[in-house]
């Protein structure tokens, strides 16, 4: 049957449900340039505006998964995967992806790197000296099958439509519709190969999900899409309204892991490495403890071995900001507010994130949290630690910290870390 761009576009436009061969058809044109980007920019906005049922979102993410490679974990370890929908300090992957893999997992990791406010786990790995991102497909598989753990780019050949279509959505303003985001992350992890999922849908100030409803909803999609495609999958939702652990940045949060995995950090980065080990192990059928294998010391041996098979020096010194400005408390009280966003921003503006997708990071550039909420602080104690290469940045990260913490006179009332979980 033949199709046309303008005729898929109108179906969505007046609210109908497209056919399996429109979908196949424009997600395959678009791939291949026969659909121009201002007749999917058009698709995609109808798509936001009128939504898409869970059979076409199913059907949508099958299109951009056909549009490349899927990878063949041919590896004797159960496979299981981990996708964080971003935060501000979530280095969780650092110290998960060893720990899991000690327990007898083989964890194939593919990340990206940060945009905006929210970190990327490529650009904090590429702090340690050494360490390279791009792997082969064949680089991937003995890595996998030799140490149990890789953290890597994706291979150009996974789901190049989901590539084409996430710039677009980005410069659109067609971001936030739910089946678009559900298919791009579900298009790249299926591709992936892994047999087992565990998707930690993060929801608060500093997540792309503002509301527990909202993050709800989306975990739904998804692991209805992972349902459909026959991969065992658990979304759990967690807080992201204060940042995770104390260190938010590249190398900062490089060395918060290796304390994660050395037995030591901060309680929350460790309550939630442990919960999603637990729930990834559940998963691939291995009945391991993570947290007394954290406590042995196994899981930084494995994450020692994975590093120096990318190139990495795990022990070698990590890079720090030239420049440090340090923000004290205003009065004496307890810190009642650390906004997740307001530090991913201020971070962001020190040279730790990037505005366009090819602008450089600072390895060394960050935010120290020297301060949690709940905690008892006396006038003109250090709060924050601001690391930069660049000391004129200094003034816009404090502007973005204005009204992003206070003091007052009680702790506050926190969401549990680990909200909810729905398993499929």
């Amino acid at each position: 049957m033949q199709h046309s761009a303008v005729d898929v576009i109108r179906t969505k436009r007046d609210g109908h449900v497209l056919s399996d061969e429109q979908i196949d058809w424009v997600i395959d044109a678009y791939t291949h340039g026969v659909v121009a980007d201002e007749q999917m920019s058009a698709l995609a906005m109808a798509i936001f505006l009128n939504g898409m049922t869970p059979a076409e979102t199913a059907r949508w993410t099958r299109a951009m998964i056909s549009s490349g490679e899927r990878l063949s974990l041919d590896v004797s370890r159960p496979t299981v995967d981990k996708h964080s929908t971003g935060g501000v300090g979530d280095k969780i992957t650092l110290p998960l992806a060893p720990l899991v893999a000690a327990c007898g997992a083989a964890v194939p990791q593919l990340s990206g790197r940060g945009l905006g406010h929210t970190g990327g786990t490529l650009d904090k790995l590429e702090s340690i000296p050494g360490w390279r991102a791009a792997l082969s497909t064949s680089e991937i598989l003995e890595q996998l099958s030799s140490v149990g753990a890789v953290i890597c780019a994706a291979t150009a050949g996974l789901a190049p439509a989901d590539r084409k279509l996430y710039a677009l959505r980005d410069v659109t303003s067609t971001v936030e519709a739910i089946p678009l985001i559900a298919s791009s992350i579900m298009s790249k992890k299926i591709a992936e190969g892994a047999s087992s999922l565990v998707l930690d849908v993060k929801v608060g100030s500093g997540a792309f999900m503002k509301s527990v409803d909202d993050a709800r909803a989306l975990a739904t999609a998804l692991v209805s899409i992972g349902v459909d495609h026959g991969v065992r999958i658990s979304a759990m939702l967690t807080d992201m309204s204060v940042p995770l652990g104390r260190a938010v940045g590249n190398a900062v949060e490089v060395a918060e892991s290796v304390d994660v995995l050395r037995g030591g950090g901060p309680s929350d980065v460790v309550e939630l490495t442990v919960a999603l080990a637990r729930e990834m192990l559940s998963l691939a059928g291995i009945s391991a403890d993570p947290a007394a294998v954290l406590a042995s010391g196994e899981a930084y041996e494995t994450w020692a071995r994975m590093i120096r098979a990318q190139g990495g020096d795990p022990e070698a010194p990590l890079p720090v900001g030239t420049h440090k400005h340090v923000v004290t408390a205003p009065a004496s009280g307890v810190l009642s507010t650390l906004d997740a966003y307001a530090v991913g921003v201020a971070a962001w503006r020190l040279g730790a994130g990037r505005a366009r997708k090819e602008d450089p990071v600072q390895a060394g550039a960050g935010i120290l949290c020297l301060a949690k909420p709940g905690d008892t602080v006396v006038e003109g104690q250090p709060l924050l630690e601001l690391h930069t290469d660049t000391p004129d940045a200094v003034v816009g990260a404090l502007q973005a910290l204005e009204g992003g913490y206070a003091i007052g006179d009680s702790a506050p009332e926190r969401m549990p870390l680990v909200i909810d979980t729905i398993r499929g």
